[in-house]
């Protein structure tokens, strides 16, 4: 693994940097292959807070967790736990769902450990409980901005009518807006 470290109002020391990889190295144990793509740390002090961001974009799988707490180390363990457990989760719906598919069954180590009862909901199946259609307007993503605070929504699917494809605007944590659009 690759790893891309960094942090926000605050430096990076080699401690906290030979912490956060061996940390993540733990989380080889849990493939077959161990993963050559790239994990990206993102670590930030907010006031009190201290904030860990860890994604790890791997092919078929997008693995990411985040943990705010008052000590850094503390964050560092907690958002580890959170990809342990997704790792887990994962196996085991794939274990479940595609039995004879190839494709992502074999990603991960048979010996894996299944996630608890207590750790999957009662209904472990998506439920979709609402379906909306509508036509998407032609509009520009100040526009879509526009459109999304008037109906009070923190998202909003629009039509581009620059590029004609169909991106989404959303509200950010931070107040600030963001744009999803395909490659």
């Amino acid at each position: 693994m690759n790893f891309n470290i960094r942090g926000e109002n605050l430096e990076i020391t080699p401690s906290l940097r030979d912490y956060v990889e061996k940390k993540v190295g733990k989380l080889e144990k849990y493939f077959d292959t161990i993963p050559s793509s790239d994990v990206h740390v993102k670590m930030s002090v907010l006031n009190t807070d201290q904030k860990v961001e860890i994604t790890i974009p791997m092919p078929k799988l997008l693995l990411r967790a985040e943990e705010k707490h008052t000590d850094m180390y503390a964050a560092i363990d907690l958002v580890i736990e959170k990809l342990e457990r997704q790792i887990r989760k994962h196996k085991t719906k794939v274990n479940r769902k595609f039995r004879g598919d190839d494709s992502l069954k074999y990603m991960f180590k048979n010996e894996l450990e299944p996630v608890s009862q207590e750790e999957i909901p009662e209904d472990d199946e998506i439920d979709i409980v609402r379906t909306k259609r509508f036509d998407l307007k032609p509009m520009d993503a100040e526009e879509a901005v526009l459109q999304m605070d008037m109906l009070g929504h923190n998202f909003f699917v629009f039509s581009n009518s620059v590029s004609g494809f169909t991106n989404v605007v959303y509200k950010r944590k931070d107040g600030r807006y963001g744009l999803i659009e395909p490659e």
